[in-house]
């Protein structure tokens, strides 16, 4: 079994990992399949009786003050923040392992001087710099926000890689090949590359996390996914102006975030146990 299922396959037999994989798969297939079975989440039907609506059968996680299905909008958000989430963290994740493998299996300047980019990368706050990016747009299409947060996202995962690479090219077997005059290609990818996987699952699970706080409180800053279309943290900012007289509409999708991100953590906590396990 590879590094990467034995990892997989402990992490599964953690009740942690277990509940966190299994809350995720359902949101996940709520975000990808039940749209179509919803209503619109951007329609107004009745913006004289059906305003700030309680939930209720009709309804099951009210209405919001442009008498919006919340449950639809909840359910949708998640298929957008979820979106931005993986293909953000996959961006990132291979950045990160490129960069690291390179580094890690290179040596000399060239790691000396990837690795001092990184430093000097890892200096600057991640928020400081999408808020200065983001901050010129009055809207930022979605790819382009995927896009930043990907971009700024994968240091710490490169020095992740670089260190564990550069553990593994002491192994035996790295030698052997060397000896045998396989390519450096070859190596890491027939070599390297499949035994770090283990530690990628667990920076990519941890980052989704991340990530999806990150969208959230973007677009709760008017910065990130714009209204009308529905997200996490938009929808928490359209709520501001009624939490009071109806809570639930901003309720709702907080806990749509607490419960992906507590998720991820728990998966996430539960895969770096399983590293460890295999390790030892």
């Amino acid at each position: 079994m590879t590094p990467a299922l034995e990892t997989l396959h402990r992490a599964w037999q953690n009740p942690r990992g277990r509940a966190g994989a299994l809350v995720l798969v359902a949101v996940a297939a709520a975000a990808l399949l039940a749209p179509p079975l919803l209503p619109d989440p951007l329609a107004q039907p009745d913006l004289l009786n059906g305003v700030n609506l309680p939930p209720g059968l009709g309804h099951p996680f009210g209405t919001d003050q442009l008498s919006r299905d919340v449950f639809a909008r909840v359910v949708s958000g998640g298929r957008i923040s979820l979106a931005v989430a993986v293909l953000a963290m996959a961006l990132s994740i291979t950045l990160g392992a490129a960069i690291g493998l390179i580094a890690g299996y290179w040596g000399g300047a060239t790691d000396i001087v990837l690795m001092r980019l990184v430093d000097g990368a890892l200096a600057v706050p991640r928020l400081f710099l999408l808020l200065l990016v983001l901050a010129v747009w009055e809207r930022v299409p979605i790819g382009v926000l995927i896009l930043l947060i990907g971009t700024t996202g994968w240091f710490a995962t490169s020095r992740l890689v670089r260190g564990e690479v550069l553990r593994l090219r002491e192994e035996a077997y790295i030698h052997a090949a060397e000896a045998l005059g396989a390519p450096r290609r070859r190596i890491i990818f027939r070599h390297l590359l499949p035994n770090t996987l283990g530690l990628l699952l667990v920076a990519a699970t941890l980052g989704v996390g991340e990530v999806i706080l990150l969208e959230a409180g973007l677009s709760f800053l008017g910065l990130g996914i714009h209204p009308p279309t529905p997200s996490w943290g938009g929808m928490i900012l359209e709520a501001k102006e009624v939490l009071v007289t109806a809570p639930w509409v901003g309720v709702f999708p907080g806990l749509a975030i607490v419960v992906t991100v507590l998720s991820a953590d728990l998966l996430g906590d539960a895969l770096r146990d399983s590293i460890d396990l295999w390790r030892a």
